[in-house]
């Protein structure tokens, strides 16, 4: 089995390339993304949370998922857009490093399959992006995904939803 070849060395080595797979949808803003449908456990649909005090804006609270606290992320305020919850707007439960965490997004679009002809990477732009966690751009007809490491992000020492058991340690 041939791999795909390696994004071209100017890429962050800690940005993961996606590969091909099936990936779950999602817009927020004019931008549709996607992330791997493996990390996905249900969608539901936007209900209240309970606020956590000194949270960073971006953790919207928590939730009790059927007797499990789950923190609540509002990507649209992680991307740095304007923060707004609508009729259309949606909850992903994703389950990443042993963790249930929900993403809140504006909605969801659908599951595409992707091959890893369709899956390009990163282009080189400017300093202003992050690009630790995109891991490539799907081209599907005329679509442009953006592909999310959603584990790499969720789990990011920045996003503070994950205790490093050094830190802890030391602590």
């Amino acid at each position: 089995m041939n791999s795909p070849a390696a994004p071209h060395s100017a890429t962050s080595a800690s940005a993961k390339a996606a590969t091909a797979g099936e990936f779950l949808t999602f817009t927020l803003g004019q931008e549709e993304y996607g992330v791997d449908i493996l990390k996905v456990q249900e969608i539901r649909g936007y209900d209240a949370v309970t606020r956590l005090p000194d949270a960073p804006d971006y953790i919207k609270g928590v939730i009790n998922l059927r007797g499990t606290i789950v923190p609540v992320i509002d990507m649209r305020v992680k991307f740095r857009l304007e923060a707004k919850v609508d009729a259309l707007t949606v909850m992903i439960v994703l389950n990443v490093a042993d963790r249930v965490v929900g993403m809140v997004v504006d909605s969801v679009s659908d599951v595409v399959q992707l091959t890893a002809e369709q899956i390009r990477a990163m282009p080189e732009v400017g300093t202003g992006i992050d690009r630790r966690f995109l891991t490539g751009i799907g081209a599907l007809d005329e679509r442009m995904l953006i592909l999310l490491d959603i584990e790499g992000l969720m789990t990011s020492t920045e996003m503070g939803l994950v205790v490093d058991n050094a830190a802890a340690q030391a602590a």
